[in-house]
């Protein structure tokens, strides 16, 4: 098994040049598939694991996470990023707190994201989300461990889909000590360039769902990483959630057809 500091020393190698999906596994099982398909790295999704058990997005509590974190960077051979909401905290000194102890599970990068939790006022304040960013940096600094920190500004998913406020956040995130960023969002190739450029040379990270650009294109863009969030567990779910259906409301049981088949899931993890 690679130390930590290896991990740490890897993933901060993959974002120099290039671009690569860092897929979003929600279980251990799911992160052990991902490298065996020779993903380089691997990002944690909230949403997927808070479905897990049995909860909706961010419903869970940082001693979950902490532990999620845990089992997930010590299964695997290759560096995990983690979706660290909020820092489950709105003050930034317990932010830092909560990142101290993120930072102890193993993981070699984490974000930060603006998010209130409110729909009603979904951002924090522009002065108060720079000051959490900058307790997460200083949290990893006091640690040593090298974690790759990253600023998400989430105006776009929260409905405030105005770019310069984005750049804006973005580039005051990177001089309060974000190694990365990331506006999860944006799509068209207009406003990723202009994120890109915004704060280069620092590295972009990069949303992709059910549609966006494809790894090159991206790549030409200057995005340097793509996550996909929660879209591989609701892949997951959506075989599941079919054959069940399909169990209570006909009795019967033909999607079984399409599931993966079990001997090969035994052999990859063999």
């Amino acid at each position: 098994m690679l130390t930590s500091a290896d991990k740490g020393a890897a993933f901060r190698k993959l974002h120099e040049s290039g671009c690569f999906i860092i897929p979003n596994p929600f279980d251990v099982g799911s992160a052990k598939a991902l490298q065996h398909f020779g993903f380089k790295a691997l990002a944690s999704t909230s949403a997927g694991f808070a479905w897990t058990l049995g909860k909706a997005d961010n419903r869970v509590t940082v001693d979950d996470v902490c532990a999620h974190l845990a089992a997930i960077s010590a299964a695997v051979d290759i560096p995990v990023n983690a979706d660290f909401e909020d820092g489950f905290a709105h003050e930034p000194d317990k932010v830092g707190a909560n990142v101290a102890r993120a930072v102890k599970t193993g993981v070699a990068g984490l974000s930060i994201e603006d998010f209130t939790g409110d729909n009603a006022k979904p951002l924090f304040d522009r002065a108060l989300a720079i000051d959490r960013i900058r307790a997460a940096r200083q949290a990893i600094d006091a640690d040593n461990s090298g974690v790759l920190l990253t600023g998400r500004c989430e105006a776009f998913l929260r409905g405030q889909k105005d770019l310069k406020l984005v750049i804006d956040r973005l580039t005051a995130y990177a001089e309060a000590g974000a190694d990365c960023l990331y506006a999860p969002g944006i799509a068209t190739a207009e406003e990723i360039s202009a994120v890109v450029k915004a704060v280069h040379p620092k590295p972009v990270n990069l949303l992709v769902g059910a549609a966006g650009p494809s790894l090159k294109a991206a790549s030409d863009l200057g995005v340097r990483r793509i996550s996909v969030g929660a879209s591989l567990a609701r892949m997951a779910w959506s075989g599941f959630m079919k054959a069940s259906k399909e169990m209570a409301e006909q009795g019967t049981f033909t999607e079984f057809a399409n599931g993966y088949p079990g001997g090969d899931i035994n052999k990859m993890f063999s």
